[in-house]
């Protein structure tokens, strides 16, 4: 059952990968029905994050909805199913293949949690800000990089130092030795 009222969708599906890739470009066609284009990858990303994790560990079934709400500057995601344990945010390993959606979801959100749903469920949300343009925090790598200049601006002379510089650092190869004995 799909509702369309102006600024609510819901969607009720079986968590498995053929419906998850269709809930995601059901999410992406509302938000640009809604004109909030650039809210669609963060929130395809986070409604397929929890959808996935649904499918990973809901139990006793994979049954769930999802709701995307748009209230006056928020747009909030929220996925309920019938498993009533709550998610752990673990810290997967670096080499792991699984165990980082709940990070990817606080990191490109705004705000993000967990409820439960009476008691057979639980409701996982995250919401992102509508405005266009968000200041990336002050301490920001990117914010606290240079503005980039043109090739046309910078001196060949600025090339040549560099890579002088870069040569004395360099360790010099070692005179050529014979492995045989002789």
């Amino acid at each position: 059952m799909i509702s369309h009222p102006s600024r609510h969708c819901t969607v009720e599906l079986q968590a498995l990968p053929s419906r998850i890739g269709q809930v995601r470009r059901i999410v992406s066609a509302q938000l640009r029905y809604w004109h909030m284009d650039p809210l669609i990858d963060r929130a395809a990303l986070g409604v397929t994050e929890l959808l996935t994790n649904v499918h990973l560990h809901a139990r006793p079934d994979k049954t769930c909805t999802v709701e995307i709400e748009l209230i006056l500057d928020r747009l909030t995601v929220s996925v309920r199913d019938r498993d009533p344990r709550l998610p752990v945010v673990d810290d997967a390993e670096p080499l792991a293949t699984c165990g980082r959606g709940l990070s990817m979801v606080a990191a490109m959100s705004e705000s993000w949690g967990v409820r439960p749903d009476g008691e057979s469920g639980k409701v996982v949300w995250f919401t992102l800000p509508t405005a266009v343009s968000v200041a990336p925090p002050a301490a920001s790598p990117v914010a606290a990089r240079p503005p980039r200049r043109l090739v046309g601006e910078v001196s060949a002379a600025s090339f040549a130092e560099v890579e002088r510089a870069a040569d004395l650092g360099r360790p010099q190869p070692a005179p050529a030795r014979s492995a045989a004995a002789g």
